[in-house]
């Protein structure tokens, strides 16, 4: 009986200092980066052309890992990741769907993978900035973990990845800005830490076209998603104050305001809904695509009569700013949780 107790003892001795290891490395490796960091400059950029139109397009591509056929621990499923098959596959369907499409000049992508145990490794980043050579990448981390311990017969493991912004012209610049706030600490060691990332384009009379890549926070009680719209917006009256045109896009986690779906295949997910509120930036204008859902719930694998949807994925342009079409990309959420959104913008003359 002692011995027994002993060898009991002795395995929770150990269980309680790898765990006090696991904290202590995790503290001390944490990745707590500067409020800004500048990813990309060249002040010699061309100038681009104010007397055109713009086309852009969204997409979480949900690292490869969240197809149709999954369900996610995070959201109340059973999986961790699927197939090291399956991700590959999915990420060859993400990049060739990318490739046809040949007239957006900007890309604003979310959830890809640069080193993930999730993703079995694959350098995503490079294999979507080589899909057209010719345009300017830049990639942004916001989850950089060296192990997340969850769950625990099963760990998610090593992560990094981030936002990526592919686009037909050079920057003068790329920044990723922090957002305020995260979770608490231990939990906080292996959560995202939240960003966007503003890529600057010369025009002429020394104004810019700033667009700016987003993901905002998820499984808060909205806290989080409070704080980052208070400093996402202080940030783009700033620009909009300076005569620059300005467009958000990406994946805001949130409803855009006074939202009213009128999808034709798919439920509404109104369960845990939240929206921005309407008086967000009085004269700015929200794109969106009422008719097409643009992300699914995960507790089950894809079922359009049953999955719960919803619109998360959108843009924001400033006054100066004209909105001639958008419209989502029904995927059937085939190779990603996230459908894409397509917008096509112009920039108005003095003003």
């Amino acid at each position: 009986m002692k011995k027994f107790i002993r060898i009991i003892f002795g395995l929770v001795c150990v269980l309680v200092l790898g765990f006090a290891g696991l904290i202590g490395y995790a503290t001390w490796s944490d990745y707590r980066p500067d409020p800004t960091t500048r990813i990309f400059e060249n002040q010699h950029a061309p100038v681009v052309s104010e007397q055109k139109s713009y086309r852009l397009m969204i997409w979480n591509i949900g690292y490869g890992g969240l197809d149709r056929d999954m369900d996610f621990f995070y959201d109340g499923g059973k999986q961790v990741r699927p197939s090291r098959q399956i991700v590959a596959k999915n990420i060859l369907a993400i990049e060739q769907f990318v490739a046809r499409q040949k007239d957006i000049d900007f890309f604003l992508l979310q959830e890809v993978d640069q080193n993930s145990k999730r993703s079995y490794s694959m350098d995503e980043v490079s294999i979507l900035s080589t899909i057209f050579l010719q345009y300017h990448s830049s990639f942004g981390k916001n989850y950089d973990v060296f192990f997340v311990p969850v769950p625990v017969f099963d760990p998610l493991g090593r992560v990094l990845a981030g936002l990526q912004t592919l686009s037909r012209f050079e920057p003068v610049s790329v920044v990723r800005h922090s957002f305020p706030g995260n979770y608490a600490w231990p939990q906080g060691l292996f959560m995202l830490d939240r960003c966007f990332m503003v890529s600057r384009y010369r025009l002429e009379k020394k104004k810019e076209m700033v667009v700016v890549n987003t993901h905002n926070s998820a499984y808060d009680d909205g806290t989080l998603r409070q704080r980052q719209m208070a400093c996402l917006k202080d940030f783009l009256i700033r620009e909009y104050k300076k005569g620059n045109h300005v467009i958000v896009g990406g994946d805001w986690n949130q409803c855009p305001p006074g939202f009213k779906p009128d999808f034709e295949r798919n439920l509404m997910d109104n369960e845990s809904r939240m929206d921005i509120e309407k008086e967000y930036l009085p004269g700015w204008k929200w794109a969106y695509d009422e008719k097409m859902p643009t992300n699914r719930r995960l507790v089950a694998p894809y079922d359009e009569k049953t999955t719960l949807t919803t619109v998360i994925d959108f843009f924001l342009v400033s006054p100066n700013i004209d909105i001639e079409q958008v419209h989502g990309v029904y995927l059937d959420f085939k190779h990603s949780d996230h459908n894409p959104v397509k917008l096509e913008i112009k920039l108005k003359d003095g003003v």
